[in-house]
């Protein structure tokens, strides 16, 4: 029963009130003192980020128009990564599925020119390659190249090798469009249908590929079926590089309790998605909301499977409290307050992200010997208006006066019957 006084509670209730309250509130500073201290002991590798998309949106990647310490209209600059505690940035060259089959290799070139160029023009940043790279940044941030969606490479895997080359060390088989060889979880673009193949012949070698290079396996966006195989296929662990738990919210782009397993068996990597569709199944979510995932994930399959990758810059609508890149610390202390220790907390933070790149190097390094792929996609499973067979043309009176080397892929049909008769018999 309260006692009034003078129409108000009465002196101890009062006090005992305040004494709660202060509690509460001393427990709060200590435990985002705590989740600051941690992080400047372990800062975050995040899995995801697409700052490159939003500079092609807003400023047409062009790195005069703004100052990369404190970029308008973006929830990624370097000023809120320092304050993030972020220590590693995967920054992910991305292409809409629109331009599959058209201008999606140059694009995409172009994205991981600027992401090459915003990482080696800041003195903060500093592009790596490599696991031991993303260790030693002598206090920087370091930046890693992804490139999202398979429909990159133009199903080529000298295109792979080449966006190798250039430093890209991860990217996911699909976007938002099936490719020719892997399917999507999504069903926005007709592109590629098909029935019981969610990965084929083709797409086992770009995998294969991928294991041979030492480039990390993205399945984010992929549909299940698709991870399913490429989890039974890859040679080396592989990662989701920003994807949610499907049994806290049951929407496709999340990972269901059977992929997870699989994931745990294959030694890789789930890095949970902040975005609020995924978090929550609407537009609104919260902090808590998004360590429901964490939680969920850790009691399948241990927190050592877990990383972070919120997808900043790539969504709109992110959980309050935790909207940019300056915001990592409000889960770290929500996931102390749910009793994460923090060798659990360092390994989310970036220790389970680091081993398992290490891992994809370890089986690069057993394959050293082993032959660069060179098998070719066939043209029919990759048949679009804008593929031609690199070949003589076949000359008939319409054409003598044609000085085109090439053939449009709808000139197949009748061209392979008639090599086979020239040139094989």
């Amino acid at each position: 029963m309260l006692i009034y006084n003078n129409g108000g509670i009465s002196g101890p209730r009062i006090q005992l009130f305040i004494f709660i309250r202060l509690s509460l509130l001393h427990g709060v500073i200590s435990e985002t003192s705590r989740a600051r201290d941690i992080m400047t002991k372990y800062p975050l590798i995040d899995g995801h980020n697409d700052l490159a998309l939003r500079l092609r949106i807003h400023y047409n990647n062009n790195l005069r128009l703004f100052d990369s310490h404190n970029i308008p209209r973006v929830a990624t600059d370097i000023s809120r990564l320092t304050a993030g505690h972020v220590g590693g940035q995967v920054f992910a060259a991305y292409v809409l599925c629109t331009a599959q089959d058209k201008d999606a290799v140059r694009l995409t070139l172009e994205q991981i020119d600027v992401i090459r160029r915003l990482c080696t023009e800041n003195k903060e940043l500093e592009l790596v390659t490599t696991a031991e790279g993303m260790k030693k940044t002598s206090g920087k941030i370091a930046c890693l190249i992804s490139v999202e969606g398979g429909h990159t490479i133009d199903s080529s895997l000298p295109a792979l090798r080449m966006f190798y080359q250039l430093g890209v060390r991860s990217m996911a088989l699909t976007h938002t469009c099936n490719t020719p060889w892997a399917e999507s979880s999504s069903k926005l673009y007709q592109f590629y249908q098909r029935k019981n193949n969610s990965l084929t012949e083709f797409g086992k070698a770009v995998v294969s590929e991928m294991n041979r290079l030492g480039m990390l396996v993205d399945l984010s966006h992929s549909s299940w079926e698709t991870a399913r195989a490429v989890l039974k296929h890859s040679a080396a662990p592989v990662i989701f590089s920003h994807s949610s738990a499907y049994a806290v919210c049951n929407n496709i782009r999340n990972v269901p309790d059977d992929l997870l397993m699989l994931l745990k068996t294959n030694g890789g990597l789930i890095m949970v998605n902040f975005y609020s569709s995924f978090v929550a199944c609407s537009n609104e979510a919260n902090v808590s909301m998004v360590a429901d995932h964490f939680d969920h994930i850790k009691r399948v399959i241990g927190a050592e499977s877990i990383g972070i990758g919120a997808d900043f810059d790539g969504a709109l609508g992110f959980p309050r409290d935790l909207d940019d890149v300056s915001k990592y610390p409000a889960l770290i202390s929500e996931l102390i307050s749910r009793n994460w220790t923090e060798e659990e907390l360092a390994g989310v933070l970036r220790l389970n992200f680091l081993r398992v790149f290490e891992k994809v190097e370890k089986v690069r390094d057993n394959m050293n010997n082993t032959s660069p792929i060179e098998v070719e996609i066939p043209f029919l499973e990759a048949n679009n208006s804008c593929r031609v067979i690199l070949a003589p043309p076949v000359r008939t009176e319409s054409s003598r006066n044609t000085k085109s080397p090439l053939l449009p892929v709808s000139a197949l049909a009748w061209f392979i019957p008639l090599f086979v008769q020239v040139f094989l018999y």
